[in-house]
């Protein structure tokens, strides 16, 4: 056991319990605990340049403020960002964005959105009652370390001037003062690794840092790929990571940015080392015996890769997180289920007749949209995520995440849509008993015509291309584009190594971070034969 973790966890724990039984409390009426979040952000903005605007001080209702405030996407806010950049105060909130935080958007433009301190309050406050949610259930989490992921810095990243700071320095900085030094004191790799450029220094060190922790016990990662190609790793580095664990030491100290060798507290572990030398590499749970929980995304385009972790941790609980964006965090994992976050932000929906429903209207099995105003300046935001609702906790719905709405590829008329491709991906895998590490459909022409080719890594039967069209067909848009000859039957491209690590060296060539690089199931680009050439064994 590791007594820091255990009193740090403690604190933590202990400092959100009062957050966590607030919460509790507001599952069972949500539509008090929204009314709240609503008035608590137009009052005190009805003298920003966008309340004065839309005329904040005379609105009373919820019917008041949807007819006031028209729906919004990033395009409609930019304006507002821009003066904010330009150093104006006052735009879109009265408290002061400190941050401004870069993402990417579906389009692959990037976003910057404004971070305040009510915003950070409002993170915390899901962060908070997931964690008391987690230590309840699963205590022994506590008695170690953590791994949470931590985005590297990229040197081609786009500059831009602004005299608004643009970006964390670090990723706890998400959490903000006590919650920050509490996060660092049970963080097994130290958030200033994030300064590594050199993508393999980033992964060496990375290793380095997890191998050395013994007692591990939570591992935090976003997309469940990451995790994979860490470990992906390994046989590479295997001599040199046991070498340096015995000695203390570090093969690329070198070429570490100063502040990393500062913070790198590196004894020799001659025992560790020692042990490792006996693990099966095949089985990675064994490395650290104490694991409890896995956290990663696990919905949507995430959902091939998180079951991939699963074969490889098959005795360590996976939890899928909530919906958490840049923007929002729309849900929160809290006793097996994932309901939206009530006290957080104000949220409506958008149905598939294009009704706006609040949290309290919402119904079981049903799809929408999710819209959402925070502390940060977003007012009536299109997050462009599709949910659907799997049940409720008191009278607050639980949510599954489909797939972005924003993503759909329509060559002809047969507007695919990225919750679509991947429900029926999944569909197919179940039926037919068959897993795969990497899945990507695109849009792909040749002397023949235009088709959709899958990129797949796995072992996968002949039969599957034809089915998992068929699948696709249960679109009729797409079925009659097919049946008119506009589109041929998909093709399988199947990859024998690397899917991911492909992508993601295609997105961060384009100039993405690697924590900008989300989970996609669904590309509307061609080309992506020519990206994967050389790691496939043939198109069929």
């Amino acid at each position: 056991m590791n007594l820091s973790a255990i009193i740090a966890n403690f604190l933590w724990s202990a400092a959100n319990l009062p957050s966590y039984f607030q919460f509790r409390r507001a599952l069972q009426d949500p539509e008090r605990a929204q009314q709240q979040r609503l008035r608590a952000y137009l009052d005190p903005n009805r003298h920003t340049a966008f309340g004065e605007v839309h005329k904040f001080a005379s609105i009373r209702t919820y019917d008041e403020f949807a007819h006031r405030v028209p729906l919004m996407d990033y395009e409609s806010l930019k304006p507002w960002i821009e003066r904010i950049c330009r150093g104006e105060s006052n735009v879109l909130t009265r408290d002061s964005v400190t941050r401004l935080v870069p993402t990417s958007g579906s389009s692959g433009g990037r976003k910057l959105i404004p971070f305040t301190a009510g915003l950070l309050q409002e993170f915390n406050a899901a962060i908070d009652q997931w964690l008391v949610d987690l230590l309840r259930h699963s205590p022994g989490i506590a008695a170690g370390p953590a791994y949470w992921s931590v985005t590297p810095v990229v040197s081609n990243a786009k500059a831009q001037a602004s005299a608004v700071p643009i970006g964390f320095d670090t990723d706890t900085a998400y959490l903000g003062g006590s919650r920050q030094r509490l996060a660092r004191a049970v963080m097994a790799v130290p958030d200033e690794s994030r300064s590594i450029q050199d993508l393999e220094v980033f992964r060496y060190v990375t290793l380095l840092c997890l191998l050395r922790q013994r007692e591990m016990r939570l591992i935090s990662v976003w997309h469940p790929s990451f995790l994979t190609l860490l470990l992906d790793s390994l046989p590479g580095y295997w001599r040199d990571l046991q070498a340096d664990i015995r000695s203390g030491g570090c093969k690329h100290a070198d070429r570490l940015p100063p502040v990393v060798r500062d913070c790198l507290e590196l004894p020799p572990l001659p025992h560790r080392a020692e042990e490792l030398g006996r693990i099966d590499l095949q089985k990675p749970e064994t490395i650290w015996p104490h694991l409890k929980l896995l956290s990663c995304w696990g919905d949507g385009a995430a959902t091939v890769a998180a079951n991939s972790l699963k074969e490889l941790f098959p005795n360590t609980t996976v939890q899928p997180k909530g919906l958490l964006a840049t923007e929002a965090c729309v849900t929160i994992p809290f006793v097996g289920q994932h309901p939206i976050a009530v006290r957080s932000h104000f949220f409506e929906f958008e149905d598939e007749a294009g009704k706006i429903r609040r949290v309290h209207e919402l119904e079981l099995g049903q799809k929408y949209e999710v819209i959402v105003t925070t502390s940060g300046g977003l007012w009536r935001y299109r997050l462009r995520d599709c949910v659907q609702v799997t049940d409720f906790i008191g009278r607050t719905p639980s949510l599954r995440f489909l797939g972005r709405s924003g993503n759909v590829s329509d060559l002809f008329g047969e507007k695919l849509s990225e919750a679509f491709v991947a429900q029926a991906l999944q569909e197919v895998l179940v039926a037919m008993d068959t897993r795969l590490s990497f899945a990507l459909l695109a849009p792909d022409n040749d002397t023949q015509g235009y088709r959709y080719t899958l990129y797949a890594e796995g072992k996968l039967p002949e039969s599957f291309a034809a089915t998992f069209d068929q699948a696709l067909r249960l679109n009729p848009h797409y079925a009659y584009c097919r049946d008119l000859g506009q589109l041929l039957p998909v093709r399988l491209f199947v990859i024998t190594k690397c899917g991911y690590q492909t992508f993601i060296n295609q997105k961060i060539g384009s100039g993405a971070r690697l924590g900008d690089v989300k989970p996609m199931i669904l590309s509307r680009t061609r080309g992506w034969s020519t990206i994967f050439e050389g790691a496939y064994v043939q198109p069929r």
